[in-house]
C-alpha cells in the first residue's frame, strides 16, 4: 500500500498530547502498516516541547532542549509536521480543514488537540505594556526580555531599585511563574484569590507550610486577595496593581513593573464551536469515554476535551486520551478510566505532592498528619475509617515518599501508617517488592508495576534506560523513577542477573568505570567521551559527573572550552548561589588559621562591597550577597591579599577543621593546627564524587569534631588515630577507626590513598559513609587496600595524589588572568560593565542584609557600616 492510498489522519495542535498520539501510532505500526498517514498542524513555529519544564528556560536551558522524544519521529515516512500553520476552519461535511496558510487538508479522521489558553481575569488595565501570560516559549521569552530591559532602565534612575513583579494566581502555574521571575532577579509577589496557595492540591495545613517555604525564598504571598484593576505610569507601562476591597491583610495596592497572569486556563474550543460541535457546560469539546465527539470522524484529546463535563489540566490524563484514540483508530476498545490526578512538582525549589483523595472527602476518612514548621515540612495521609487503607495524601517540603505511596492508594499500607511520614520512614522499601502488579507506578504514562516487571522478565530489559524505552515509565515528569529503578533492580536480582550500574541512559557504565575509562584512555573532553563510549548529547546526570572526573584527573580549569557547559550552577561561576539570586564567596583559610592582615582584608572587602559576613562551622568566613558581575572584583581583592578559592561551590575538599592543638591548649598532645593547614593545602582543589570535609583534633577531647568528618584525625600520645566515613547531612554518621597511632608521614600517605581510592570508585554524589557501606568488603577491604596494598595499586594511588598536589592552580586567579573566562561574569549582556545598584541593604546585628520591598520604599539610602561577626567565637590566641 502506498501512502496515497492511506487513510488521512489530521491532528490539530502541536503540543505534548499531540506528540504522544503520533508516537503511539508509530509505535503500534499504524503508520507503516496500519494504513494511516498523519499530518500534524501546529500553531507554534517549533516542534512539540515539554511545557512542564518551561521554567528551566530561565536558567539558561536552550529551547531546543525542551523538544519531546526523538527528533527522528517527524522524519518517519507517513508523518508530516507543519509548524506555524494553524487551522482556521473545519468543514465537517467535506471532511477537510483550512489552515492559516490558505491550504485545505482533507481527513478521514480528525483529532483536535488544541489544548488551552491562559485565562486573564477581566480586570481593567490587563492589556497594558508589562502584562504577560505564562504559557509558551514565546511568552516566557518576551517576559525575560521585558524584565532585562526594565532592569537596565531602573539602573539609570536617580534612585535605582530592583524590578518588582506580581503574579496573579497562586496555583501550579502561578508558582512556576513566580520561580521564573525570581530567577530573573525580580522582587516577586504572588496574589491568590483563594485563602491559600495551590488550593486545588493542598489543604490549609499544606498551604500554610508552602507559604512559609515560599516566603523564606523571598517571594511575598498575598492569599485571600483579588486584583481589582491595573493602572499605568507616565510611560504607559503597568505601574500599580490595585486590590479589591476586603482583601486579606488589608492590602490596598502594589507598585509593580511587571505582571504575570497565571490564574488558570481555558480550553481552546473555538474551532469546535464554529463548526457546530457540542461543548461541555464549562467549555471544552464534549467527548465520550472513547474521546470521540458527536461527529464519529472527530476526536478530542488533552486539555480541550471535556469528558463527562470535566476538563483536565494535567498532562497524564491527556496522555491517556492519546493512547485511547490511537487504540480506537486501530479498531481497539480502550476507554477513558477514572484519571489519576496525582501531582508532584518542585516549585521554587520546594517539593509539593498530592495524590488520591488528598482532602479526605470519602465517608469516615481519617487523617494522619506530621508537621515540622522549623524544617518547613507538612505531610498528611488520608486513610479509610479502619486506618488501614491509603486513600490519598499531601506532602509539602519533603516529597521523598511520594513515589512509593502513590501506587498504594486503595491498598493497605501495613504496619504503622505514621512511619511513612517520619523522616526515617520515607524510603518506600516495605512496599517495593510486594507492590501488586496492577498498581500504577507511572501515572503520566499509565504504566503498572506489572508492566515494569514484564519488561525485565519477558522483554529482556536489563537496565533503567531499556525499561523506560520499553514502557515509557519515567519519561514524562520523572517522579516515579526512584520506584521504577527499585522494581527493576529487584526483578533482576530475583532472576540472578547482575543489576546494571549504568550512570544514565547515555552511558552504560558506572561512575567508577567511567573514571577508569578516562584515566586509561586520556580522553579530555565530554564530546569525545560520549562519542566513543556513550550515546546522545548527555544529560544533567552525566555532564557534571564527567566534568568532575576530568577535573580530578588533569586539573584543568573548570571553565576551559566545552567544560564550562558541563558544570552545575555553582561551579559555573565558582561561587554558591543563594536563595535571593546573589552569591556567596568563601576564601580558603587553611585549618582556620588566619593573620590579622588577612582578617582586615576580608573585612574591607565585605565593607566595600556591602557583603554579609559569617564564620562557618568549618572555620571559614563566608561573604554573602555578591552579584555575579562583582565576583571577579571581589576575587581580585582577596587574591591580592593572599587568599584563594575555598571551593565552597564544588564537589571537592571544603575544609580541614582544627582545634588550637598543643601550641596553645593545655590538653593538646599534637600540633593539630600545623597538620590541618598541611592537609588542607595538600588536598585543596581535589574534585570528588561529593564534597569532602576533614577535621584534626589535638587530643581526645575532640574540639574539632573530627569524628563527624569524611576523614578525621585525633591526636594520641603516640601519634595520630585515623577515622573515616563520618558525614553530616540527612543521615549523620560517626567516622570509623581505620588505623591507630600513625606517625605523620604514614598518616598523610594513608589519607592520600583513601581519598584517591574513594574518588576512583564511589558512585555519583555518594559520600564516604555510604561508599564504605556499599563497597564490597566494606571498611576491612579499604583498610587492606590503603595500608596493606592488597590490590597492588598503592604506588598508583600515591602517584595520583602527587600529581594532584603538583598540578594545583587557584581557579579564581586563573579566571582573573583569562579575559575570555571573565566575559562569563555579567548580569546582562546588553550592559556588561554597568554596576547594578538595585540591591540595597540595611543593618541587622551590625551587618548588611537585603532590604525588604517595604524597607526600600521607606529608605533607599542605607548601606551598612560596621561588621559584627555573629555565631561562633573568634579566638584571639596571641594578644
Amino acid at each position: 500500500m502506498t501512502f496515497a492510498d492511506c487513510r488521512q489522519l489530521v491532528v490539530v495542535g502541536g503540543g505534548m498530547v499531540a506528540h504522544r498520539l503520533v508516537e503511539a501510532l508509530v509505535d503500534r505500526g499504524a503508520v507503516a502498516e496500519g494504513g494511516w498517514q498523519v499530518t500534524v498542524l501546529a500553531e507554534e513555529p517549533r516542534a512539540p516541547y515539554d511545557r512542564v519544564a518551561l521554567t528551566s528556560y530561565f536558567s539558561g536551558r536552550d529551547p531546543d532542549d525542551l523538544s519531546l522524544g526523538q527528533p527522528g519521529l517527524w522524519d518517519t515516512p507517513g508523518v508530516q509536521l507543519r509548524r506555524g500553520e494553524a487551522v482556521t476552519a473545519i468543514d465537517r461535511d467535506a471532511r477537510r480543514v483550512t489552515t492559516s496558510a490558505g491550504r485545505e487538508v482533507g481527513y478521514d479522521a480528525l483529532v483536535l488537540a488544541t489544548g488551552s489558553s491562559a485565562f486573564v481575569p477581566p480586570v481593567g488595565g490587563r492589556d497594558l505594556s508589562g502584562c504577560f501570560v505564562y504559557r509558551t516559549v514565546d511568552d516566557v521569552a518576551a517576559l525575560r526580555q521585558f524584565v532585562a530591559d526594565a532592569a537596565a532602565r531602573l539602573q539609570g534612575r536617580r534612585t535605582p531599585r530592583r524590578v518588582v513583579g506580581a503574579v496573579v494566581g497562586g496555583g501550579l502555574l502561578g508558582l512556576e511563574a513566580a520561580g521564573a521571575l525570581t530567577a530573573l532577579g525580580v522582587d516577586t509577589h504572588v496574589v491568590e484569590f483563594a485563602p491559600r496557595l495551590m488550593p486545588l492540591q493542598v489543604d490549609e495545613g499544606g498551604g500554610e507550610a508552602l507559604a512559609r517555604l515560599v516566603g523564606a525564598l523571598g517571594v511575598q504571598v498575598h492569599a485571600g486577595t483579588a486584583t481589582a484593576r491595573l493602572t499605568a505610569g507616565r510611560d504607559g507601562r503597568v505601574a500599580r496593581m490595585h486590590a479589591a476591597e476586603g482583601s486579606a491583610a488589608g492590602l490596598d495596592h502594589l507598585d509593580v513593573d511587571v505582571v504575570v497572569f497565571a490564574a488558570g486556563v481555558r480550553p481552546r474550543d473555538e474551532l469546535a464551536r464554529a463548526c457546530g460541535l457540542a461543548v461541555g457546560p464549562r467549555g471544552g469539546i464534549a467527548v465520550d469515554t472513547t474521546c470521540r465527539t458527536e461527529d464519529p470522524a472527530i476526536w478530542a484529546v488533552g486539555e480541550v476535551a471535556s469528558v463527562a463535563g470535566r476538563t483536565y489540566g494535567l498532562v497524564a490524563p491527556g496522555y491517556t486520551m492519546a493512547e485511547i484514540v490511537a487504540d480506537r483508530l486501530l479498531g481497539g476498545a480502550a476507554e477513558f478510566p477514572d484519571p489519576d490526578l496525582s501531582t508532584k512538582l518542585k516549585l521554587l525549589g520546594v517539593d509539593v505532592a498530592s495524590f488520591g483523595d488528598a482532602f479526605g472527602t470519602a465517608p469516615g476518612a481519617l487523617s494522619v498528619v506530621y508537621g515540622d514548621p522549623v524544617a518547613g515540612v507538612y505531610k498528611k495521609l488520608v486513610l479509610s475509617d479502619d486506618a488501614r487503607t491509603l486513600l490519598g495524601g499531601i506532602l509539602v517540603g519533603d516529597a521523598g515518599a511520594y513515589a512509593a505511596l502513590r501506587p498504594m492508594v486503595g491498598r493497605e499500607l501495613g504496619g504503622d501508617p505514621a512511619a511513612w511520614l517520619l523522616p526515617e520512614g520515607a524510603e518506600g522499601g516495605p512496599v517495593t517488592a510486594g507492590l501488586p502488579d496492577d498498581a500504577a507506578v507511572c501515572s503520566c504514562n499509565n504504566v503498572s508495576a506489572g508492566a515494569i516487571r514484564d519488561a525485565v522478565r519477558c522483554d529482556g530489559c536489563t537496565d533503567l534506560g531499556a525499561v523506560k524505552a520499553c514502557t515509557r515509565a519515567g519519561t514524562s515528569c520523572g517522579s516515579c523513577l526512584p520506584l521504577v529503578k527499585k522494581l527493576v533492580g529487584t526483578e533482576l536480582e530475583a532472576a540472578g542477573v547482575a543489576v546494571s550500574t549504568a550512570l544514565c541512559e547515555h552511558f552504560d557504565v558506572s561512575r567508577a568505570q567511567l573514571f577508569d575509562i578516562v584515566r586509561v584512555t586520556g580522553i579530555s573532553s565530554f564530546s569525545e567521551l560520549v562519542d566513543r563510549y556513550g550515546r546522545g548529547r548527555g544529560c544533567d546526570i552525566c555532564k557534571p559527573v564527567v566534568a568532575s572526573v576530568l577535573a580530578s584527573l588533569d586539573g584543568r580549569h573548570v571553565l576551559d572550552g566545552e567544560r564550562a557547559t558541563l558544570q552545575d550552577t555553582n561551579d559555573h561561576v565558582m561561587a554558591n548561589i543563594q536563595k535571593d539570586g546573589t552569591y556567596s564567596v568563601v576564601p580558603r583559610i587553611p585549618g582556620g588559621e588566619v593573620t590579622p592582615e588577612g582578617l582586615i582584608a576580608i573585612g574591607e572587602v565585605a565593607r566595600d562591597f556591602g557583603l554579609y559576613t559569617k564564620i562557618t562551622g568549618g572555620q571559614r568566613i563566608d561573604l554573602f550577597g555578591a552579584r555575579v558581575e562583582l565576583l571577579p572584583a571581589i576575587w581580585q581583592r582577596l587574591v591580592d591579599a593572599g587568599f584563594e578559592s575555598g571551593h565552597a561551590y564544588g564537589k571537592a575538599l571544603r575544609t580541614v577543621k582544627s582545634c588550637v592543638g598543643s601550641t596553645w591548649c593545655r590538653y593538646g598532645v599534637q600540633d593539630s593546627v600545623a597538620l590541618a593547614v598541611a592537609l588542607e593545602l595538600r588536598y585543596r582543589g581535589l574534585r570528588s564524587p561529593h564534597k569532602i570535609k576533614l577535621g584534626v583534633s589535638g587530643c581526645a577531647r575532640e574540639c574539632a569534631e573530627a569524628r563527624g568528618k569524611d576523614v578525621g584525625v585525633i591526636a594520641t600520645d603516640k601519634g595520630w588515630n585515623l577515622y573515616v566515613g563520618g558525614n553530616g547531612g540527612f543521615t549523620p554518621r560517626h567516622a570509623r577507626l581505620l588505623a591507630e597511632d600513625l606517625d605523620t608521614a604514614t598518616l598523610v600517605r594513608t589519607i592520600d590513598r583513601f581519598l584517591v581510592y574513594y574518588v576512583r570508585t564511589a558512585d555519583r554524589l555518594q559520600r564516604t559513609a555510604p561508599w564504605l557501606e556499599e563497597i564490597e568488603g566494606g571498611l576491612d577491604h579499604v583498610r587492606a587496600v590503603v595500608l596493606d596494598d592488597s590490590l597492588g595499586i598503592a604506588a598508583d594511588l600515591d602517584a595520583a595524589m602527587a600529581a594532584h598536589v603538583e598540578g594545583y592552580t587557584d581557579e579564581w586567579r586563573a579566571t582573573l588572568e583569562d579575559p575570555e573566562k571573565l566575559r562569563r561574569f555579567a548580569s546582562f549582556v546588553n550592559a556588561p560593565d554597568s554596576p547594578d545598584p538595585s540591591l540595597a541593604y540595611v543593618v541587622e546585628r551590625g551587618q548588611p542584609r537585603p532590604m525588604t520591598a517595604d524597607e526600600r520604599a521607606d529608605d533607599a539610602t542605607g548601606r551598612s557600616g560596621a561588621v559584627l561577626v555573629a555565631g561562633p567565637r573568634l579566638e584571639v590566641l596571641h594578644p
